[in-house]
């Protein structure tokens, strides 16, 4: 039997898994399935649709699957997925998907900090860091080992790329290629994200092409298109590479501008 406080309301055909602990005033609607060993703290509120994994910590005064503020949704079913090891803090809200997408997603081993927001349809990955009070628009995409700084803004549709490390309070109306440092106001490229790179087991040869990538990007004085053709024609095929040039020749709002002195 899951360890459920008695001053928990549990909807009688919520899926609890019998290591599940539910602490004091939290409320779990119908059609919610919450995986072993996950802890949910007192006064924390999950709406129908979540789909919880294995060994996540909810803080109190969360809300997970909430409707969205999208005022096109009309109601539909959708549902909210949050992975394995996933620590959501004090007060974050997480929205469900929308006809858009029909879900949103939250990856494995995550941090979600304090009062920070996730609307519906984003699709947050793997190893992810949002740090307190950063606010994500609907159908935000952040890729694998990405850190997000407090206080951040990120626009609707926006595509955070993997490996990058944003600089907190910064507003993000561009997509954030891969392997980057994202910093200063109005928000740029200031470099890449070497000290993560290393940290995550990235060799110097990659590191090295992940720089000479993005010097041609933003310093060579060419076009983005033109720049990619060079870089295609120039540098060495790695994963790294292929990584940013499929990145950016994909991205729908393009990419983050370069910093100028």
């Amino acid at each position: 039997m899951a360890n459920i406080h008695q001053f928990t309301s549990i909807h009688p055909n919520a899926r609890l898994a019998d290591s599940v602990v539910v602490g004091p005033f939290s409320t779990i609607h119908d059609n919610v399935e919450i995986g072993e060993g996950t802890i949910i703290d007192s006064n924390v509120t999950i709406f129908p649709g979540a789909r919880i994994g294995k060994n996540c910590h909810i803080f109190p005064g969360a809300s997970i699957s909430a409707i969205p503020q999208d005022l096109k949704f009309a109601g539909e079913d959708s549902i909210t997925i949050i992975g394995d090891n996933t620590i959501i803090r004090e007060c974050v809200t997480v929205h469900r998907g929308t006809a858009s997408k029909g879900k949103t997603v939250i990856g494995n081993n995550c941090l979600i900090m304090a009062y920070s927001h996730v609307a519906h349809d984003c699709l947050i990955g793997n190893n992810i860091i949002i740090a307190n009070a950063s606010q994500l628009a609907g159908e935000v995409v952040v890729d694998d080992f990405a850190v997000i700084g407090g206080g951040s803004l990120i626009h609707q549709f926006c595509h955070i790329g993997c490996h990058t490390i944003l600089q907190g309070g910064v507003r993000v109306s561009k997509d954030i290629p891969p392997f980057v440092k994202a910093a200063r106001e109005p928000v740029a490229y200031t470099g890449i994200n070497s000290v993560g790179l290393h940290r995550r087991g990235f060799s110097e040869e990659a590191i090295e092409v992940i720089t000479e990538t993005y010097r041609k990007i933003y310093f060579s004085r060419q076009n983005v298109s033109d720049a990619v053709a060079s870089i295609r024609a120039e540098l060495p095929s790695t994963p790294e590479r292929e990584t940013i040039l499929s990145f950016i020749e994909n991205s729908e709002r393009g990419i983050l501008r370069g910093y100028s002195r």
